[in-house]
């Protein structure tokens, strides 16, 4: 595990469109590039626990989105996951990378969507922009990937609605600790540690100003439902599905979808485990991911010899 005093030293700031981004490099240099997206409502500092492991093997690259964690949050941005995407894309190509692979949760998972939607276009050429960009692979977490499948908490419902602006500055820590409770397995709560830290970094630069602008990745959800299911559904690209399944809002209910809609379903189901399983069973997670990866890299036709 990485504390957050830690995780925040080693991390440095990119500038898009005026605002400062908080993002965090490092890892294998020898390895391939693997993006990290994280969900809502917390940060980059959600793989703290299995950064170490996976930075023997790979280059990591995380950031927090705009509107998290140590990111600005600004009040007229729109939060359009698209526009996420376009922040991503810009600070890999700042940084020189072009293929790249993408582990993702949550609401990282429907950014992760809009990236390979973009990818299908770039492929089909209806995309021209950013050609050097290109995903390898896709693992996603725990997240509503289908709108018929998500199920909301209450508060979520509460910050959609027109009480949004007051629900989010409502929340308190306690209350963001007891709705953790209820997401994450019986056996695997977070940790003191854990809230201290997701409630920092929600709270950092006013970010209750913004929840409520934040949660509209929902509604966006179903508006592009269409796009986005297909984008999962191709067969160009590996895709991997790592759940939590006691989860009430993304868990065995998502992954019997995924099993119906997905070709070649490659799921690896955690009993027990809630939302968060990067947090709750790094170990597990570390393997299933480590499997599928070495997985891709076998079925890759060997070098020719010359």
């Amino acid at each position: 595990m990485i504390n957050l005093q830690e995780w925040r030293r080693a991390g440095r700031l990119f500038e898009y469109q005026g605002w400062p981004v908080f993002t965090r490099t490092g890892g294998n240099p020898q390895g391939e590039a693997l993006v990290l997206i994280h969900g809502f409502p917390t940060s980059s500092w959600d793989w703290n626990k299995v950064w170490p492991e996976l930075a023997r093997h790979y280059s990591l690259y995380a950031i927090d989105m705009l509107g998290f964690g140590d990111s600005a949050k600004p009040r007229e941005f729109s939060y359009l996951i698209a526009d996420q995407a376009e922040l991503i894309e810009t600070w890999l190509m700042a940084q020189g990378v072009g293929e790249y692979h993408i582990l993702a949760h949550d609401y990282g998972d429907t950014v992760a969507q809009e990236l390979m939607a973009r990818d299908l276009e770039r492929l089909n050429l209806t995309r021209r922009e950013k050609p050097n960009l290109r995903i390898k692979s896709v693992c996603l977490l725990n997240g509503g990937i289908f709108p018929e499948t998500h199920k909301p908490v209450l508060l979520q419902k509460l910050l959609l609605s027109p009480l949004g602006p007051l629900i989010a500055r409502l929340t308190s820590k306690r209350k963001l600790a007891a709705n953790l409770q209820k997401i994450c397995g019986p056996n695997s709560p977070p940790s003191a540690e854990d809230i201290d830290g997701f409630w920092a970094l929600i709270e950092q630069n006013d970010g209750l100003g913004v929840m409520h602008r934040l949660i509209q990745y929902m509604p966006q959800r179903r508006q592009n439902r269409a796009r986005w299911v297909r984008a999962l559904c191709n067969e160009w690209m590996p895709v991997k599905l790592i759940d939590g399944v006691v989860d009430p809002i993304s868990g065995g209910h998502m992954v019997a979808r995924f099993r119906q809609l997905v070709p070649n379903a490659d799921i690896t189901e955690l009993p027990g485990i809630g939302h968060y399983p990067q947090t709750e069973s790094p170990a597990q997670v570390l393997s299933a991911y480590l499997a599928f990866r070495a997985q891709i890299e076998e079925s890759q036709p060997a070098p020719l010899a010359t």
